[in-house]
């Protein structure tokens, strides 16, 4: 029997096999992340195209910034993402002056008609909206060194700021929910030994992913962690109120097997983005998701890459990884 998609989802998020594992690939839309409508047609397309189990809504970084000042520009590269020419924070008392943002203004209200738009015209998909983390926020408005410098040299200033960052969240998730989300993709980053250390997370991190996690959990049914970087801190957020969990398990412990033991909700990776997906061919697409359906006994496991899809990846290697779960 085909289990629609939201069934299927909720079996694997469950850590149960499916009529067949889950699978979803995702990717940048530059220029079109400018303007709500053209992300949102860019979207549907890439649906309409491959028809994954979920949708993942990817905006650029800065619609969640761009109120406090933050700007960046599209200089082309693979994988679709900005490079940011200012941060508005360079001093500890400019973290003071970052106040929650109303979610109806700005690139807030702007990404909020965009998710209107999906919720009329991807009928029964479920689709996501990437929420980017405090932390991750932090690195946005002062740049990557500046950030960690002031997590270090100033943190009753950088704790202000997040408070402040994690109330406009909190505002966010509400507001978006009468679009039909189904949930968020909660980007998390700086969680890693290379940027700070286990006790400086869980200082600067986990508490305020803890505050947005649950009131996520509370308000949708599919929330999704994305761990951004290899070698992250995994078993920290093992215990986070989510659904579902992606990080990049190809170039960084654990494997899937490992996490399958570790995590009772879905695991979503198993391909290579660069190696595998950008530089590989069909059949090097095929075996990876074999292997990766193989380490899960396609238990609770969804076929996706460690992290976005480069824009220039072959049609065929998407296509290949599309075909993987139902060949398999």
């Amino acid at each position: 029997m085909t289990l629609s998609k939201r069934d299927r989802l909720e079996r694997l998020m469950a850590g149960e096999k499916a009529d067949r594992p889950g699978v979803a690939l995702w990717r940048h839309w530059p220029g079109d992340d400018q303007i709500p409508e053209e992300l949102a047609r860019s979207t549907v397309a890439w649906q309409r195209q491959f028809d994954w189990d979920f949708v993942k809504v990817t905006p650029d970084s800065n619609f969640a910034v761009g109120g406090w000042g933050a700007e960046s520009v599209w200089q082309g590269g693979d994988e679709g993402s900005r490079r940011y020419v200012h941060h508005p924070v360079r001093t500890a008392e400019d973290w003071l002056r970052i106040e929650p943002l109303d979610p109806y203004q700005g690139r807030l209200g702007g990404q909020r008609r965009c998710l209107e738009i999906l919720g009329r015209e991807l009928d029964d998909t479920p689709f996501i909206q990437t929420v980017f983390s405090p932390t991750a926020q932090l690195k946005y408005l002062a740049g990557h060194d500046h950030a960690l410098e002031h997590i270090r040299r100033h943190p009753d200033a950088v704790h202000q700021a997040l408070r402040a960052i994690t109330e406009t969240i909190l505002r966010f998730l509400e507001v978006i929910r009468p679009t039909g989300v189904a949930g968020i993709f909660y980007a998390l980053q700086l969680a890693t030994p290379a940027e700070l250390t286990r006790d400086e997370y869980l200082s600067f991190g986990r508490p305020y992913d803890l505050t947005i996690l649950q009131a996520a959990h509370d308000l949708y049914w599919f929330n999704l962690l994305h761990l951004h970087a290899p070698h992250a801190y995994f078993d920290l957020v093992t215990d986070y109120p989510v659904q579902a969990i992606n990080w990049h398990d190809r170039e960084g412990p654990p494997d899937l097997a490992t996490a399958r033991g570790r995590f009772g909700g879905a695991l979503v990776g198993g391909l290579r983005q660069r190696e595998t997906m950008l530089l590989g061919t069909p059949d090097d697409v095929r075996r990876e998701a074999a292997d990766a359906i193989a380490q899960t006994d396609g238990r609770g496991f969804i076929l996706a890459t460690g992290c976005v899809t480069f824009i220039t990846s072959p049609l065929g290697n998407i296509r290949a990884a599309r075909q993987a779960v139902e060949s398999l």
